[in-house]
């Protein structure tokens, strides 16, 4: 029996320009299973960044339906959408997107600020995390203090911080340099081996699409089904 947690159906997204209409998802179906690591890859202006939004609960599709975790998120407003991003999904974003004043551990917290968690537990929520990521003895550095990879390792953490069952990542090696995106690559899939999480990628490098269980390709607006674009899973 499948376990799908993300299932979208039909989805469509299309955004007024002036006077004119851009169809970025053209009635798209796409299912990815609890447990699954996949990339997301396509030519730009194919509607993978659309739709990876509409995946993370960032933004709600013009028609379809998304159920999320069996959830139907497609017709929820701002408010709801927010607490199931916050409560279901981690987004690393390929620009860090830290708080630049505050430190590694304050910028960890921060989707913790949300709920009604203690000081100190949030704390001690981020130094775990950040231990995870093998940032231990860099808790109170500030992004300026760190390298890319680091602050990428903080963006993880934050994504990670409300243990999520599933973790987008928007070209997460994208500003990074070979070796350190590797590392980035390997961290990302031990946390799907060890804890499960769930793991959809957009990224243009096909070196990184490769060393994902699968790959859907994505061309105007719609799932490409024409190539076959399986790969060997990591654990098989």
């Amino acid at each position: 029996m499948s376990d799908l947690v993300v299932e979208a159906k039909e989805l469509t997204k299309v955004f007024q320009m002036g006077e004119v209409e851009v169809r970025a998802l053209r009635g798209l179906d796409l299912g990815i299973e609890r447990g699954e690591t996949v990339a997301i890859m396509g030519p730009s202006g194919s509607g993978k960044s659309t739709l990876m939004n509409i995946l993370g609960c960032l933004d709600r599709p013009s028609g379809g339906d998304y159920l999320l975790d069996g959830e139907n998120v497609a017709q929820m407003d701002e408010d709801q959408l927010a607490l199931v991003r916050n409560r279901k999904v981690g987004f690393i974003f390929q620009s860090f997107n830290l708080l630049p004043r505050a430190s590694a551990l304050q910028n960890v917290e921060l989707p913790l600020r949300y709920s009604s968690i203690s000081a100190s537990m949030r704390r001690q929520r981020a130094k775990e995390v950040l231990e995870m990521v093998g940032l231990e003895n860099r808790i109170g550095h500030k992004p300026s203090e760190l390298s890319g990879g680091q602050q990428q390792r903080v963006a993880i953490a934050r994504a990670l911080i409300n243990q999520p069952s599933i973790v987008m990542a928007d070209e997460p090696t994208g500003n990074l340099d070979s070796k350190t995106g590797k590392e980035i690559m390997e961290l990302l899939l031990q946390l799907n081996e060890e804890k499960h999480v769930t793991l959809i990628l957009v990224t243009h490098d096909p070196d990184v699409g490769a060393q994902l269980g699968r790959i859907i390709h994505i061309r105007d607006g719609q799932v490409d089904s024409n190539p076959s674009h399986r790969v060997q899973d990591r654990r098989d």
